[in-house]
């Protein structure tokens, strides 16, 4: 499997691309990630020169299935799901295929957050699937 990575630093208006990732080193760049650092010099730091949450994307790109976890503060994480899926449009008469198919989950620990990056490591989708609806 081939996955890349990108980042948003709270501070930079421009996404990080961190470019191709080793399945073996996705849980290491996680927790490389100073997320506290962050999160602290959020809290005093100018609205105005705050851009998003310190969010981590990491994407398979032989199944364009993908995650980002967003830290919110030092407790709470939002974790978005991308896939290709079928949705059903017009009263559900038809189906087309929507490539970026997004669902989201708020209210995440750190552990649901290491739960679903080993789920998209070990290409566990229908646990994806369910957790974030």
């Amino acid at each position: 499997m081939n996955f890349r990575a990108s980042f948003c630093d709270p501070f930079k208006p421009d996404i990080i691309e961190l470019g191709t990732i080793k399945k073996s080193k996705i849980m290491e760049t996680f927790d490389k990630i100073l997320w506290s650092d962050y999160l602290k010099k959020m809290e005093t730091a100018n609205e105005k020169d705050i851009y998003y949450s310190p969010s981590l994307e990491v994407e398979n790109r032989t199944n364009k299935n993908g995650i980002v976890v967003s830290a919110i503060d030092r407790k709470e994480w939002y974790i978005f799901y991308k896939r290709p899926k079928l949705a059903k449009r017009f009263f559900g008469l038809f189906e087309t295929m929507n490539n970026d198919y997004t669902t989201e989950v708020h209210g995440q620990s750190e552990k649901d957050v290491r739960e679903c990056l080993a789920a998209l490591v070990d290409n566990k989708l229908n646990f994806l699937d369910e957790k974030i609806k």
